[in-house]
């Protein structure tokens, strides 16, 4: 079970009484494959309990989540008795709405080489249906024979206000006084989810970004929701898986893009992220739509390119084998962009989790795809590093030099050599890291070049290298406990 979306009920009214139409439908989508509900019902209740049926729930409905109340509170409104059907419709189903009566069944007859119909009378003795299980054989008597086979197509009369073609659901609804009036309706259902996807578009050089972001939504609820008001919720928001439930059951700030009205407006809402999408909106079932989230320019995003040797290793404990973590032959280079989600970098809004698609333009102007990494939930002000790929022509090596040990003075030396190949023909700065172990004390006696301490366990060396070029890094550490 996932996100939430507010869906709307569509058909409250009461029994023997043709559903109205629902207004102010809302959806609010997690992005956790859940949803919640929310309308508008009309009612025309009397004082004390009243039969009430309704058959405009999702297919994925959460039976115990329904809430219904008058919003003015004129009204005092309970659900004294809530009984839940969500059959899927079948042949069988409907025969065993029939059972013990007598309908048509329409049958063809070969006269002559021509097609022909007729209709026959049968009565349904056993309809063959199993609730949650594997039909059985019909029972059907014709001119007072039994026959363990339908004599031709069933004709279905009316079903009337007994019908389970759609989820239903009939209350006992109790009303403090009579009156016509609007209630209130919600619930959670499965079935709907959102995502959210980035694409970045690169000119042939340069570290300046096209942004633009997209929210896809996804409808397999079993319902149709139509013109309604959506909004969208990100975070990681706590929510029960749900267990597989019998098919029958009774149960008790964006950006503006080139002046157009935003697509998408943001704020935050308890501690979490929530978006709106300003127009009504018509989401079928079974259907994906999207709807553009943001879209600037100029987005200062470098190019990043980082060496670690020794990625996948652990350092957590001081390990005293000199073998390990020794020789990695790690040669790869990573390649990354990295921005800054601020206001001085053309962003600073909520930024909810998705793919990010990278593509550089060419020197013909098309765009090549270049590789892609997702994002988690990031705010404002914080800093986004992702990566495309590994480069192709900088290569990375790194090898122990020299390993000393004293067990029992508490000591140990470790030296290493990174050696940065770059075989494009314009300059570029690697970022190499080095872990060192936890839970000891280290000091990097020799270096061969600056490093900055990046936590209490990692370093970083910036390391320009020129075209054609070799470099060659080298560094000793002491570790004491």
């Amino acid at each position: 079970m996932k996100k939430i979306i507010c869906l709307c009920l569509s058909g409250l009214a009461l029994a023997a009484s043709a559903q109205t139409p629902l207004t102010n439908l809302s959806l609010t989508i997690y992005n956790q494959n859940f949803a919640v509900v929310r309308d508008s019902v009309p009612l025309d209740l009397q004082a004390g309990v009243n039969q009430v049926t309704y058959a405009g729930a999702t297919a994925q409905v959460e039976p115990d989540s329904v809430i219904l109340r008058d919003p003015t509170g004129e009204h005092m409104l309970k659900i004294v008795e809530q009984n839940y059907r969500n059959d899927p419709v079948s042949q069988e189903l409907l025969l065993s709405l029939f059972e013990g009566k007598t309908i048509d069944f329409q049958r063809v007859r070969l006269e002559d080489n021509t097609q022909t119909y007729e209709t026959v009378q049968g009565k349904i003795i056993r309809s063959g249906y199993v609730p949650g299980g594997e039909p059985e054989q019909p029972i059907i008597e014709v001119d007072g024979k039994l026959q363990f086979s339908l004599p031709g197509e069933p004709l279905f009369p009316d079903l009337g206000d007994d019908t389970v073609l759609k989820p239903t659901f009939n209350w006992q609804l109790y009303s403090s006084k009579p009156g016509k009036f609007d209630a209130e309706i919600g619930y959670v259902t499965e079935g709907l989810d959102w995502s959210a996807s980035y694409n970045l578009v690169s000119p042939e050089t340069g570290d300046y970004v096209d942004f633009s972001g997209w929210i896809t939504m996804h409808n397999n609820s079993g319902k149709t929701f139509d013109d309604a008001k959506i909004k969208l919720m990100a975070g990681d928001v706590n929510k029960i898986q749900q267990q597989v439930m019998p098919r029958m059951m009774f149960a008790a700030g964006a950006m503006d893009m080139a002046g157009a009205p935003p697509q998408v407006t943001e704020k935050a809402f308890d501690e979490f992220h929530l978006y709106s999408i300003p127009e009504l909106t018509t989401l079928h079932d079974h259907e994906t739509k999207q709807v553009g989230f943001v879209s600037v320019e100029k987005v200062y995003a470098p190019t990043i390119y980082v060496y670690d040797g020794a990625a996948g290793y652990q350092f957590y404990g001081l390990n005293y084998s000199q073998d390990y973590g020794a020789n990695t032959g790690n040669k790869k280079i990573l390649v990354q962009r990295e921005f800054t989600n601020n206001a001085a970098n053309h962003l600073g809004i909520a930024l909810p989790a998705g793919r990010v698609r990278f593509y550089r333009r060419d020197d013909d102007g098309q765009l090549e795809f270049v590789g892609e990494d997702e994002i988690d939930h990031t705010p404002k002000d914080e800093t986004v590093r992702l990566t495309t790929g590994n480069a192709f022509d900088l290569v990375g090596e790194r090898k122990q030099t020299d390993f000393h040990v004293d067990v029992p003075d508490r000591w140990m030396d470790e030296s290493f050599e990174i050696k940065l190949r770059n075989h494009k023909t314009e300059p570029v700065t690697i970022r190499v890291v080095e872990h060192l172990y936890r839970w000891s004390n280290w000091e990097i006696t020799k270096h061969s070049d600056d490093f900055t301490k990046k936590d209490a366990q990692t370093i970083e060396f910036n390391i320009p290298v020129k075209p054609n070029e070799e470099r060659t890094v080298t560094y000793t550490v002491h570790y004491s406990w």
